[in-house]
């Protein structure tokens, strides 16, 4: 930001320490250095705010810019099931139930993986552990 060297900072210094004088230079020293602590903190503060306003306004762009591709509406139908991005591939079987066609019940009374798994067994171990 500013392009100050040593050699400014040593010039600075000097010519402090000629009108402040020995004894209080220490003081005004601290003092100037919690000030510019202060200003840097609150740069700093201010910088952090900005970025999350900027991030934010990106979040916001993207998720319009998503809604604006894919919008709710073409996602979920009408009965609250979400649609399939990408058709199957393979064909689909033919609702009459012609040849090679597997006769299916109705929905509910298809297994589900958990009900059609094994049980496992009981082990003794456990038991005898406990006493």
């Amino acid at each position: 930001m500013f392009d100050i060297g040593a050699l400014e900072l040593v010039l600075v210094g000097v010519v402090a320490l000629l009108v402040v004088g020995p004894e209080r230079l220490p003081k005004l020293a601290r003092t100037a250095g919690l000030w510019v602590g202060r200003a840097r903190r609150a740069l700093l503060s201010v910088k952090q705010e900005i970025d999350r306003e900027i991030k934010a306004e990106e979040l916001k762009e993207i998720l319009r810019k998503q809604a604006e591709s894919n919008p709710l509406e073409s996602i979920i139908e009408d009965d609250g099931a979400l649609k399939a991005k990408h058709p199957p591939s393979r064909p689909t079987p033919p609702a009459s139930g012609g040849a090679g066609s597997t006769p299916r019940g109705p929905a509910g009374a298809q297994k589900t993986p958990a009900a059609s798994a094994p049980k496992p067994e009981r082990s003794d171990t456990a038991d005898n552990a406990n006493g």
